[in-house]
């Protein structure tokens, strides 16, 4: 009996894979201020040992354009020995959240944050690329970069070195976007690797001066983490960054699985098991001093797409880059930044839910406004920041909905007011509930219908209580409310216990 039934169609899917994500690997490495190989060090534990465990079976992970930003910031801060503590602490977070169960949780987070969070990567990772497709260093900050392009490019247009660079960089932005419409037997090797050798050859071929990337050596450029940067954790702002690489990585890897489970027939994911399978792979990145990973669509769905069947093609995938690494690293010195530039501004581009945004507004206006105040606080102040304001904004805008209330008043002219109130009562809506009620008339009795309420919080109930308190005045009949766990579905209006004859509404004043 043949153990490995599908060992062709995952040998060949590796083969793309591998393809697909040897310039992603390289070109993360170098977006995020570290060395290449050590995108590819991500790229191999992502292959070999998360893609060992159970989880999600064809998704594969490694470094991803969705944290450049964030790990660039860490390592210009905190310097790249303290990165390997933070991707450790990472991966053990996951494993514990793992452990509790709590994947499946990340599935409630609104679609709306996950989406601006990746438009707002996208649109630091753009600005931030750009400066390096023309050889000019960017600004530190996502608005110094934005603000700063006219300017970059004025210092680009005067420079002949600058002008040949950003003639790299745009050269590979349209190898990428042309590559698809090729037809399908030419677009067997995948656009970025097509993209990078073309600019490679052209660069060689005519000399440019253009800046390649710098190789170190695999062994040269792992460094485990020493006893001063496992000192770090006590500084409270790398414990904030620790629990952003968590919530993102576990958010975008999620995220990722359940549109991977889309494109395919196979088993679904296991989460709880999957946000396991991502935190032993970042323990063992961090122990490396490497990037942090998650799973990545593009290579995930390239996978997919060539057939793979089992897991195996992902552990092959890793397998084939360690032998890159190991015996062709020279091979990256060739590879000219600007190229590995388009790559990513390409990537982030793809980021950007353009079409979801128009789609949002046509049905869901709150849901597209959380998208872009999301994607606009990660420009403007951080990532961590400006998610945590997205989930936010979030939770505001389902508690505002949930707490809709309706008052209705019926007046017959004589015998009691009567005021209805239905829907949800929270502290949310509780002024304007007071200030309808509190325009009823004193000299009137007034009999308060809470039946048709669904939820009546503490808050809302202390406030009831006393406005009927304040309003029942000497000489008048005191103001009745009545018991929504009796009254509901009785039929009871008042306390009389007699059923109401049928009246018209006088005012129908939602609250």
């Amino acid at each position: 009996m043949n153990r490995f039934p599908f060992l062709r169609q995952d040998f060949t899917a590796s083969l793309v894979v591998f393809l697909v994500a040897l310039p992603l690997c390289v070109g993360v490495a170098v977006a995020s201020g570290v060395p290449a190989e050590l995108g590819l060090v991500t790229g191999i534990v992502g292959g070999i040992v998360t893609g060992l465990m159970r989880g999600s079976s064809l998704q594969v992970s490694g470094p991803a354009a969705g944290l450049t930003v964030l790990v660039f910031e860490a390592v210009s801060e905190f310097g790249l020995p303290v990165l390997g503590v933070i991707v450790l602490a990472t991966g053990l977070i996951q494993l514990a959240m793992g452990a509790l169960r709590l994947g499946r949780w990340f599935r409630a987070i609104s679609v709306s944050v996950v989406e601006g969070m990746l438009a707002g990567i996208g649109l630091v990772i753009i600005a931030g690329q750009l400066y390096a497709a023309a050889g000019l260093k960017a600004p530190a900050s996502g608005t110094d970069k934005i603000l700063g392009l006219p300017g970059a490019a004025a210092d680009a247009f005067g420079s002949t070195g600058a002008l040949a660079s950003l003639a790299v960089g745009a050269g590979t932005i349209a190898v990428l976007v042309l590559w698809k419409k090729l037809p399908k037997k030419a677009r067997t090797v995948p656009g970025a690797l097509a993209a990078v050798l073309l600019a490679t050859v052209v660069t060689q071929a005519f000399g440019l001066p253009v800046a390649n990337v710098e190789v170190n050596g695999l062994l040269g450029s792992v460094q485990l983490p020493g006893a001063e940067a496992f000192g770090a954790l006590a500084d409270p702002a790398v414990i904030g960054t620790v629990i952003a690489f968590a919530l993102i990585a576990s958010a975008e890897s999620l995220f990722s699985a359940a549109a991977v489970d889309r494109l395919h027939d196979g088993p679904r994911t296991r989460y709880d098991q999957e946000l396991m399978a991502q935190g032993a792979g970042n323990t063992v990145c961090g122990v490396l001093g490497a990037l942090p990973m998650t799973a990545v669509i593009v290579r995930s769905s390239a996978n997919v797409a060539a057939g793979a069947r089992t897991k195996a093609s992902r552990v092959l995938h890793g397998l084939w880059l360690l032998l890159f690494a190991a015996l062709l690293p020279g091979a990256l010195a060739l590879i000219p930044l600007p190229a590995l530039a388009g790559v990513l501004v390409h990537a982030g581009w793809k980021l950007i839910p353009f079409r979801g945004v128009v789609s949002l507004w046509r049905g869901h206006r709150g849901e597209a406004l959380i998208l872009v105040v999301t994607a606009a606080a990660i420009v403007t102040v951080n990532m961590f920041e400006g998610v945590l304001i997205g989930l936010a904004l979030s939770v505001v805008k389902t508690a505002w909905e949930t707490s809709h209330i309706k008052l209705e008043v019926i007046d017959k002219g004589a015998g009691p007011i009567q005021a209805y109130l239905s829907g949800n009562a929270t502290f949310l809506r509780l002024p304007k509930i007071l200030d309808s009620l509190e325009a009823l008339p004193q000299d009137r009795p007034v009999v308060v219908d809470l039946s048709g309420l669904h939820h009546l919080d503490h808050a809302c109930r202390t406030a009831l209580e006393a406005w009927a308190e304040r309003h029942s005045v000497a000489g008048t009949e005191p103001v009745k409310v009545t018991d929504p766990t009796k009254a509901a579905g009785s039929g009871e209006a008042t306390e009389s216990g007699k059923e109401q004859e049928p009246v018209k509404a006088v005012s129908n004043e939602p609250a």
